[in-house]
């Protein structure tokens, strides 16, 4: 086990902050102040301080995880590379899966991008990466690995492709869960970052991986 207790104890609680009370709080500021600041910078400061608790709850796990990412990288790599390439190829076959509604996240990236380049590309390719991780990853796989690998892998999988699909289910003013077939595009990158987790050692592989990932869908949605 790489997470002490204490570091579980207090990243359950994060967690539950992150998907629950964070996004309503910064919500209800931009709701508050609208017009005051900008939407972009006011998102990059939040994901920095969101990326500051990260590092403060989980530490010494993410110190620990540096250390095994140089004395396992050969295997790291190696978890890098074969994660890239099959969450490439499986999303390819899922891309080829026709879906009744468009994905409102790849539909933003160029809008957000041409109002504020920087700001996009810090949240998306650099902060999310490293709160996320260390979550869905670090945390919840890790706790579950211990008693069954296989559903460690169902639930950090379902787990974080459902995160990523249900804010869109009430976005448009009614209830339409047709959005949460979307999950089925978010299940190539999480099932890449499991493994690549699981099979490297290090959670910093896994950070770097969700990087390239995102990086590779921000130039996507671009073009």
């Amino acid at each position: 086990p790489q997470i002490t207790r204490a570091e579980c104890y207090r990243g359950w609680v994060f967690f539950a902050l992150y998907v629950f009370l964070f996004p309503w709080l910064m919500g209800w500021v931009q709701r508050s102040y609208e017009g005051e600041f900008p939407v972009a910078e006011a998102n990059a400061v939040y994901y920095l301080i969101i990326t500051a608790l990260t590092f403060l709850v989980f530490w010494s796990f993410l110190r620990h995880g540096f250390h095994l990412l140089l004395d396992w990288l050969p295997e790291n790599l190696f978890a890098f590379a074969a994660g890239l390439f099959g969450a490439g190829a499986l999303s390819f076959l899922v891309g080829l899966i026709p879906l009744p509604v468009q994905n409102p996240n790849l539909m933003s990236y160029p809008e957000q991008y041409a109002f504020a380049p920087g700001a996009t590309v810090l949240i998306l390719v650099v902060l999310m990466p490293m709160v996320e991780e260390p979550l869905f990853r670090g945390l919840l796989f890790s706790s579950v690995r211990g008693y069954s690998r296989a559903l460690g892998y169902v639930l950090s999988v379902a787990v974080y492709a459902f995160y990523c699909t249900v804010q869109f289910v009430y976005a448009f003013g009614t209830l339409d869960l047709r959005y949460l077939l979307l999950m089925i595009q978010y299940v190539p990158g999480a099932l890449a970052l499991t493994w690549c987790y699981d099979r490297g050692g290090s959670i910093w592989s896994a950070i770097a991986l969700h990087m390239v990932l995102n990086g590779f869908t921000l130039l996507g949605a671009l073009h």
